[in-house]
């Protein structure tokens, strides 16, 4: 299901720590609470316990929450740890958080500077 999100899917990464022993209540209460967000959004709200082999995913749908948890059996997810807040992620860097790697990648190809002509 991860892998296959629909095009436009807005994706929120919660940075840093967080006790994946909570229920759809308390990753709501952070969402809304902590990051002044909104649950009931259409957003996907992505969160990472300290082991960083386990995440929880919280999806509101028309009618109820959908909690997704998902154990990876080999490797960790690689997932900032700076204090809580929550970051828009790109279609991309999904793709590359799910693959086991940084979602912030170092350019394969370096921007060009207008007017430079040789």
């Amino acid at each position: 299901m991860l892998n296959d999100l629909p095009a436009g899917q807005q994706v929120y990464l919660i940075t840093g720590y967080t006790d994946l022993r909570r229920s759809i209540d308390g990753l709501a209460s952070i969402i809304q609470g902590q990051l002044n967000l909104d649950p009931f959004s259409t957003a996907l709200f992505l969160f990472c316990g300290r082991r960083r082999d386990r995440i929880k995913c919280l999806l509101w749908e028309s009618d109820g929450f959908l909690l997704l948890y998902k154990r990876l059996d080999n490797g960790c997810f690689q997932w900032p740890r700076s204090e809580m807040e929550a970051k828009l992620l790109t279609p991309q860097q999904v793709r590359w958080l799910l693959e086991g790697l940084k979602i912030e990648q170092p350019k394969a190809i370096r921007e060009g500077k207008p007017g430079a002509l040789y």
